[in-house]
């Protein structure tokens, strides 16, 4: 099998990098063609090599992902979800223990409709004694009147924080807490972020959407239809793979299958995705 999925139980939903805990959480799954997904795949290679990611229509499941992230005393969530009917992420946090009352800190990795979806509900938002937390560049992006006049979510989920003054830009290298740092990742958005986390000599990293599947371990050309910079997505996702392949780190996936927690790794000559 090239896709390595070990059988989990809840307790791989949470996972430690030194003082830092993660627990994987999620708003759902959605139901979608390979190649819609990747234009560039062949749906006979997802069949031959990737037949566990598909179901029986061939259709992949990504997931909605999100992390809970307790650091220095610090409730985080990153991401939000897309709050689409039967969305589960409020639910999810409530089986955790945590009320959206509780969460100190909403990081946004980028700005697409599946990761600020539950910013506000019934609007109102969602995290009442949160500060929120965006790429300075992929702000600057979306709210450019040329773009937010075709974005509904950045109307409804994005710009209202502004309104409530319950947002903080995001430069590169931006420290959440002594324990996660931002690090930019462009091209998904331009603006795209992902977490290295670094504690008491360990480290891990929270992937966003540099990645969308475990099929781009070996397929790391295969870029998603949702890129908004394909080539500089390209570029970033073989410099990000590379790295946490050689440094051999924990990665958080919000993308990929429950519990979206695993490392890159080689096999023979392809690197593929160990899932815990």
């Amino acid at each position: 099998m090239i896709f390595i999925q070990e059988e989990h139980d809840m307790s791989n939903h949470k996972i430690n990098i030194g003082n830092v805990e993660l627990i994987s959480v999620s708003d759902g799954t959605g139901d979608r063609e390979p190649t819609f997904v990747f234009p560039d795949s062949d749906l006979a290679i997802w069949q031959s090599e990737f037949s566990e990611l598909l179901d029986d229509n061939n259709h992949l499941h990504p997931r909605y992902g999100s992390v809970i992230i307790r650091s220095e005393g610090k409730l985080i969530l990153v991401d939000t979800g897309l709050q689409a009917p039967g969305g589960t992420l409020i639910k999810e946090l409530n089986n955790n223990g945590v009320a959206p009352d509780q969460i100190d800190l909403v990081v946004m990795t980028h700005l697409h409709p599946d990761h600020v979806g539950w910013n506000f509900s019934n609007g109102l938002p969602t995290f009442p004694n949160a500060r929120y937390l965006a790429p300075k560049s992929d702000w600057e992006y979306w709210v450019h009147p040329d773009i937010y006049k075709d974005a509904e979510h950045i109307v409804n989920q994005v710009l209202p924080l502004e309104n409530l003054n319950l947002i903080d830009l995001m430069a590169d290298e931006y420290s959440i807490t002594s324990e996660i740092m931002t690090v930019a990742t462009p091209g998904h958005t331009p603006g795209h972020v992902s977490l290295l986390i670094t504690s008491r000599g360990e480290q891990g990293f929270v992937l966003g959407d540099v990645a969308h599947n475990p099929a781009q371990a070996h397929y790391t050309d295969w870029n998603p239809v949702f890129d908004i910079q394909p080539e500089l997505s390209r570029q970033t996702r073989h410099n990000i793979l590379d790295r946490l392949e050689s440094e051999n780190l924990m990665v958080s996936a919000g993308h990929f299958p429950t519990p979206g927690f695993g490392k890159f790794i080689r096999s023979g000559n392809r690197r593929i995705w160990q899932g815990v």
